[in-house]
């Protein structure tokens, strides 16, 4: 029983954690954005807050009742739904951020600049994007709705592991590759352009420095310039960003191909 609590607590945790967090941001900046002046980021970053809540919540769900050896009310159509969810958001998360770094760059940039043009000239017009997104990965994901199942609508000599009362059933391998070529392809693809869109604002942080240069007095020239401060989060965002994304793939990968084997 203690042990089963521990557990649960540890499961529940950090996702009630992440879910509050990305609530408090959800509202936030909903509510700026009922304002009068309606920013292209405040709408991404409400589109990001909105999927990190459906990653977490439909993650954490079939987690929370294994954990805490819950009666099992996750049926067939409840565990296809949460593990399609889960696949979605994900992948929205990755192209959402995406976006953000993009608009974040293009902002940025000199006026004169020809990226400049590319600059949503209102928040609406980011609507096809998001539009684009969701049916990219919808169609990514609908592998999921075939062979996730509910563990007791099934044998249980189908079962060769499962830490959650959704069981991911093994198919067609060929099936299988197709899937993950598209997805690989997909996270290959915006985390190229986040890659690009950092380095660019890296490369313009320091121009900026240059240019004001000789409007700072004798006493700020000491201290640690605020162009180079963001440009180093701005690179430590986007290393931990990749660092935890290829390591949870990575991870995930291998489960997913040792699937055949017993525990």
């Amino acid at each position: 029983m203690v042990v089963t609590l521990v557990k649960g607590i540890i499961v529940v945790f950090p996702t009630g954690l992440g879910l509050v967090g990305n609530i408090f941001v959800l509202v936030h900046y909903i509510l700026i954005f009922q304002g009068s002046e309606k920013k292209p980021i405040h709408l991404i970053l409400i589109h990001l807050a909105f999927t990190n809540i459906i990653t977490l919540f439909s993650r954490g769900m079939p987690r929370t009742v294994a954990a805490f050896a819950l009666m099992n009310f996750l049926y067939d159509v409840a565990c296809k739904i949460l593990g399609y969810l889960e696949r979605v958001a994900w992948g929205l998360s990755i192209c959402t951020t995406s976006l953000l770094t993009v608009v974040q760059a293009i902002t940025i940039s000199p006026r004169a600049s020809r990226w400049r043009r590319l600059q949503p000239r209102s928040a609406w017009h980011l609507l096809p994007l998001f539009l684009f997104f969701w049916m990219l990965n919808s169609l990514i994901s609908m592998n999921l709705l075939f062979y996730i199942k509910n563990i007791s609508s099934m044998n249980t000599s189908e079962i060769i592991r499962s830490d959650n009362d959704c069981y991911f059933q093994p198919h067609n391998w060929i099936i299988r590759w197709i899937f993950i070529v598209l997805m690989v392809l997909r996270d290959a693809v915006f985390q190229g352009v986040m890659g690009w869109a950092s380095g660019h604002m890296v490369s313009l942080l320091p121009k900026h420095h240059q240019q004001v240069l000789h409007l700072q007095t004798s006493k700020l020239l000491h201290r640690t310039p605020p162009e180079v401060r963001a440009a180093q989060s701005v690179l430590l965002l986007m290393l931990c960003f990749l660092f935890f994304y290829w390591a949870d793939c990575f991870l995930t990968l291998h489960l997913s191909f040792s699937l055949h084997k017993d525990s």
